[in-house]
């Protein structure tokens, strides 16, 4: 059996998940647990209400104590995990001063959810991002316009803003994700006309996805984003203000040994990931590609799973190079300068949105990212090993 017909068997027994949204979720995110969670779904609701209050901790401190039976589909983990993860990083970041534990009544639940979804017990981009939307023409598209968030901090319109055109851009990228495997079977088949075909619509969808990005300042203020925004998305390993991480109280498995683990952050979306997979993007070994590779923690098991299927599939930058074919050299470096172009426009953000402002206590710094990085260098360092591996046309 030929290296494609392998490959195009293993896809077949192991087809993965559905791509028709992309990553993020195939049904729409739930927008409420049963009345057993009603004491969650109330406080989250009052959330904004909360972080203007002296009430905060008090009031989630009081939480009742509930079990997580009857949590059992996939949704209900989902809507179970953002609730909790909205409850505990306002129980942490809602106040002047961080605590030094996580009350039971949120860290067990949360751990014990956690645990059945296979990511830590802390605010990730997939409860921050991809199940935390409806749409409000429940007919119409998954797109800015017909889109507003399930749960917020502060809310309001730039809080609101800011994640909706990340889950605009997970849609985008569904287009671009079903084409990953049918390319790579295409370059196990030394089929030109096809693996440019699909690097052509990648390219569509990489284009759709940046022009959704240039959106970001529309109604995202970068001085109400860092003041009113990124305060509760930081997590608790290598934050100054939390250096030995958080205890989490009830939590046996933990005891009263502090945890650490990475705050919310665009890293734990498994686009690039996959991107940077099926064009051969690779990172140098360092401190931070071991963060990359640390951030598939944070991220769904299926996704998680999609990325190692592309990363082991067949390589397509080397048949690139190899057919010197000018259409699909091409096709493969407009594909790589937009997502360049994507990461380089991360990093001009995050210098604007982030860097520039005035640093607003040692809770908020402006060099330190949300995941607990010097981003600015990461980002820099991702943008230019990207670029450099355009295919050159004498090469080509």
């Amino acid at each position: 059996m030929t290296v494609a017909n392998t490959f195009k068997s293993e896809q077949e027994a192991d087809p993965g998940l559905d791509l028709t949204r992309g990553f993020l979720p195939a049904t729409d995110p739930l927008v409420r647990l049963d009345s057993r969670f009603a004491a969650w779904e109330e406080t989250a609701a009052e959330l904004p209400k909360l972080l203007v209050s002296n009430r905060l901790r008090r009031r989630l401190a009081n939480l009742p104590r509930l079990s997580i039976e009857g949590i059992d589909t996939a949704a209900q983990q989902e809507r179970a995990m953002l609730l909790l993860s909205y409850l505990g990083q306002s129980y942490v970041w809602g106040e002047r001063t961080p605590p030094e534990a996580i009350p039971e009544s949120i860290a067990l639940p949360w751990y014990e959810v956690a645990q059945l979804l296979d990511r830590p017990p802390i605010l990730s981009y997939a409860s921050y991002a991809l199940n935390n939307w409806r749409r409000l023409d429940a007919s119409g598209p998954v797109e800015i316009g017909n889109l507003c968030l399930l749960q917020n901090f502060w809310g309001g319109a730039d809080e609101e803003w800011f994640v909706i055109i990340h889950v605009d851009i997970e849609m985008r990228a569904a287009a671009a994700l079903r084409r990953l495997q049918p390319a790579q079977v295409a370059a196990a088949e030394g089929d030109v006309a096809t693996l440019t075909e699909h690097l052509e619509a990648i390219r569509d969808s990489l284009q759709g996805m940046y022009a959704v990005l240039l959106r970001m300042p529309d109604l995202c203020d970068p001085y109400i984003y860092y003041r009113r925004v990124r305060p509760y998305i930081f997590g608790w390993k290598d934050h100054p203000a939390i250096p030995n991480g958080l205890v989490y109280d009830g939590v046996a498995a933990y005891g009263d040994n502090p945890q650490r683990f990475r705050g919310e952050t665009g890293a734990q979306s498994s686009i690039i990931p996959a991107l940077d997979a099926v064009l051969g993007v690779r990172h140098a070994e360092d401190p931070l590609r071991a963060y990359l590779l640390e951030m598939r923690d944070y991220m769904p098991v299926d996704h998680r799973r999609f990325i190692a299927r592309i990363e082991a599939g067949p390589g397509v930058r080397d048949m690139v190079v190899a057919r010197r074919d000018q259409g699909l050299v091409d096709a493969y470096d407009e594909c790589v300068e937009l997502v360049r172009g994507f990461r380089a426009k991360h990093l001009e953000y995050a210098a604007t949105y982030i860097q520039h402002q005035a640093q607003a206590g040692a809770t908020n710094p402006t060099e330190v990212g949300t995941g607990g990085t010097p981003f600015m260098r990461y980002l820099k360092k991702h943008r230019d090993e990207t670029a450099s591996h355009s295919v050159p046309h004498g090469e080509g």
